[in-house]
């Protein structure tokens, strides 16, 4: 890894995997893992109604809410609204999904690394329209 800037204009803002979200998800990678780091930070907008999948980071994730208004829920815990200046802290292995408002946008930035072998996230079945539309705590 070498000092540099990375200009925003050097990439393209791409649209998330439908295996891996549901609704219309933007991603901008803000850093993508260089030896020795294994840091990767992705910008992600959800227009309303859109949310990962539920996964599991091998070693955990960060997620800092930019703007908008979203909803986080860790499995077995009640479903959680998230604002601007936001900080979720997310366990390693601990199966969750986060996404926008049924009415609003929602922006954060995501931060998560790989283990030691590589593994990085655990990718599973899309949030039930039961579990996503549940009142916040």
């Amino acid at each position: 890894m070498k000092s540099r800037i990375v200009r925003a204009s050097e990439g393209a803002t791409k649209i998330a995997p439908a295996d891996k979200f549901v609704g219309q998800v933007l991603q901008d990678q803000v850093f993508v893992p260089e030896d020795p780091s294994r840091l990767r930070v992705t910008r992600v907008t959800f227009t309303p109604g859109g949310r990962t999948n539920w996964h599991a980071h091998a070693v955990g994730q960060i997620l800092y809410v930019l703007s908008g208004a979203g909803r986080y829920q860790l499995e077995g815990d009640a479903v959680r609204e998230i604002l601007p200046g936001d900080t979720v802290v997310i366990p390693p292995k601990s199966r969750h999904w986060h996404g926008a408002a049924p009415d609003q946008m929602m922006c954060h930035l995501a931060l998560s690394e790989s283990d030691d072998q590589g593994a990085a996230t655990d990718w599973q079945e899309p949030v039930s329209d039961a579990d996503y539309t549940a009142v916040p705590a």
